[in-house]
């Protein structure tokens, strides 16, 4: 009855305690393996993302990623030059992560950015700090019902960890 292998012996106990050990080091790695993402956000919230981003840094914090995100503008006033080079970013990542904020929501850049991330195929996760949303919201977001998600530790660790 039952699957069975192709007649191979049984494992003795230590070998069985070891290959229980490896894959339990296997799966703890992957569910910490960090995601790539790309913070989408209006210039004007650089303080906060950056304490995003050290947050992200910080051993003890449950927030993990690895930032492919713009930390200086690009040089130039040239828009396909910049927009070719932030959907470089962004391919380079699984994960978009939107932070909201009365000035995200009418930057042309972030609703760009959104909209090109799932152009691209990427997971796209808003975050926000606060108990509640900003009222105003970029139209990409509303439009493709992207994940809303306060700025706590565990809500947007675990919605970066489980973004597809």
């Amino acid at each position: 009855m039952g699957g069975g292998g192709g007649g191979g012996r049984d494992l003795t106990p230590e070998e069985t305690r070891r290959l229980s050990e490896h894959v339990a080091e296997i799966i703890k790695n992957a569910a910490k393996a960090k995601k790539n993402v790309f913070i989408s956000f209006a210039e004007e919230n650089l303080e906060e993302v950056n304490l995003l981003r050290g947050q992200a840094k910080n051993e003890n914090s449950d927030i993990e990623f690895n930032d492919w995100s713009l930390k200086a503008p690009f040089d130039s006033n040239n828009s396909e030059y910049i927009r070719n080079g932030i959907r470089e970013r962004i391919q380079r990542c699984s994960v978009t992560l939107v932070y909201l904020s009365p000035e995200a929501a009418v930057s042309k850049w972030v609703d760009w950015e959104i909209r090109e991330s799932l152009k691209l195929g990427k997971a796209v996760v808003a975050m926000h700090k606060g108990e509640k949303a900003p009222s105003g919201l970029p139209s990409a977001v509303s439009e493709n019902k992207v994940k809303v998600v306060r700025w706590s530790q565990l809500e947007l660790a675990a919605a970066i960890a489980t973004a597809k």
